[in-house]
Formats: structure tokens, C-alpha cells, sequence
């Protein structure tokens, strides 16, 4: 059993470590409030523009040209990974990177390497998980969060958009946590471009493949100016995801992590009383072993 004094130091340093997490844990509830209402005020908007979008599309001639539609064959790949910046967030940031990893090996093994994949990281955390993993990081932006806007998002997505549209890629793909609740994070990877038309049976896709718009000027420019703003939309809209189940996996990590300590520091409190007891009662027999030596 250790001493006490051992017992004491380790008491101290549990309590310190507990103060620390429950004060993370206070900030994330904080910061998860405002990213969580940035991310459901977003979310009607880019449903509602998704919804429209589909319906254009679907009604595009074969003469209207798309630069962000799908190609016939696939060459090139690219996954963008976005995680946080910070740390101590469960595995939050460790699910993407193993996603990630398992869609490079996926690629590589269905495709016997014919397929070239490009990983672009948004988060220091995917730089460093990603070349733990052995995975070559061809670009980064871990600055992005620092100063999160439509404007900074759309400059990315723009960057992407053009290196599609130039042929450097055929298919984007993102990967990144969708917030749900405080306590749950989805893993999610969505195919970025091309501009995928699906077609579900849904009352919404219903509603809209009955509505009959009036295109003016022309469907050729609305779709060229609607396309662009769907996927910056889409873009940054799965950055504030990412930023509002940070949050949430911070906080739930810290409270758990709290209650863990508070169990330590009641345990540790048990085997101290008790090295206390066995030292009183060493004592206790020594005094009472020299009395009765000194009588004999």
C-alpha cells in the first residue's frame, strides 16, 4: 500500500485535473449554444436550396452545359477531412482520420492503384492523425477556424469547384462529424461534387418535382449561378456541423471525465483512511511491544 504521503500528492492532483475539466466543460456548453443555433438556422436554408437545386437539374436539357455534373470515367480523387484544432474531444477527431484511412485503402484496394487519392485536411488534428497513418496531406487549412465564415468557406470551395471544373478531379468527396445533439455525432461522408441528383421517395422530393418554376433569364444562367452557391452553401454549412459537434464531444468528454475523477478522489480517500488506520495501529502495537518488553 502506498504511503500516505504519495496518497495525498495524487488526491491533490486528481482534484486539480477535475477543476480543470469541469471548467472545459462549462465553456464547451457555452460555445456549443451559439455553434448550435448557427447550424439549425442553416439548415432550412440549404435543404430549401438543395431542394431547388434537384429540381433544376433534374429538368436540365442535354444541351445546357454543367461543368460540376458527373464524368464517365474516374481518375482522380480527392477527400477533404475536416476535424477541429484542439484536442480533448473523445474520438471525434480520430473517427474522420480512421474514416479517411479506410477510404484511401477501400479506393486503392477495389481499384489495384489505377486510382490516384488526394487528401486535402481542414483541422491541425487531421494533419497530425493523418500522417500517423502514413496518408501524404497534399494541402491543409488550419486556420479556417479562427475566424469561420461564409466568405472564408466559400473561398475553399470555390478553390474546389475549380480544380474539378479543370479536370484535376473527378469526384470530392468531405468527411466530417454532423451534429445531432450535445451527445451525438454522426460520421458522415458526403459526395461533394459532381452535383449528384438523387431521387428519393420522399414527400419533399415529391412536393418539389411537382412544382413548375419560371427560369428567367435563361435555366443556362440560374444554373450557373445556383450550383456555384448550393455547394459553397453545402460546404460551409458541414463546417459549422463539424464546428457544433466539437462542442458537444468536448463537453460530453469533460463530463465524463469529471464524474471519473470524483469516483478517483473518493477511492483514493478510501486507501488513505485505511493506510492511516494500519499506520495508527503499527504504532499502537510497537508502543504496546515495548511496554511489555520493558515489564518482562
Amino acid at each position: 500500500m502506498a504511503n500516505l504521503k504519495d496518497i495525498r500528492t495524487r488526491i491533490a492532483s486528481v482534484k486539480s485535473t477535475q477543476q480543470v475539466t469541469s471548467a472545459m466543460k462549462m465553456v464547451s456548453a457555452a460555445k456549443l449554444r451559439k455553434a448550435q443555433d448557427a447550424i439549425i438556422q442553416m439548415r432550412p436554408y440549404a435543404e430549401k436550396l438543395n431542394e431547388i437545386l434537384t429540381s433544376v437539374s433534374s429538368n436540365l436539357s442535354s444541351d445546357v452545359e454543367n461543368k460540376y455534373a458527373g464524368r464517365k470515367t474516374e481518375g482522380r480523387i480527392l477527400i477533404i477531412a475536416i476535424t477541429s484544432n484542439r484536442g480533448l474531444c473523445g474520438g471525434f477527431n480520430s473517427n474522420v482520420v480512421k474514416r479517411v484511412s479506410e477510404l484511401v485503402s477501400t479506393t486503392f484496394r477495389e481499384q489495384a492503384g489505377r486510382k490516384k487519392v488526394d487528401v486535402i485536411a481542414v483541422g491541425k488534428k487531421a494533419v497530425d492523425g493523418l500522417k500517423s497513418k502514413g496518408i501524404i496531406v497534399t494541402n491543409s487549412y488550419l486556420d479556417i477556424y479562427e475566424k469561420l465564415s461564409f466568405l472564408t468557406a466559400g473561398e475553399i470551395a470555390q478553390s474546389l469547384m475549380e480544380s474539378y471544373s479543370a479536370g484535376d478531379y473527378d469526384r470530392v468527396e468531405l468527411v466530417y462529424n454532423q451534429f445531432k445533439n450535445a451527445a451525438v455525432q454522426n460520421l458522415v461522408n458526403e459526395q461533394f461534387l459532381p452535383v449528384s441528383v438523387s431521387i428519393k421517395d420522399t414527400k419533399a422530393t415529391k412536393k418539389a418535382s411537382n412544382i413548375s418554376y419560371l427560369f428567367e433569364p435563361s435555366m443556362q444562367e440560374i444554373v450557373v449561378t445556383i450550383i456555384p452557391q448550393s455547394l459553397k452553401i453545402q460546404f460551409y454549412k458541414a463546417l459549422l456541423d463539424s464546428v457544433a459537434a466539437e462542442h458537444g464531444a468536448r463537453m460530453t468528454a469533460m463530463h465524463k471525465a469529471t464524474d471519473n475523477a470524483f469516483d478517483l478522489i473518493k477511492e483514493l480517500k478510501l486507501n488513505y483512511n485505511k493506510a492511516r488506520q494500519a499506520s495508527i495501529t503499527n504504532e499502537i502495537l510497537e508502543i504496546v511491544s515495548g511496554a511489555n518488553a520493558m515489564k518482562s
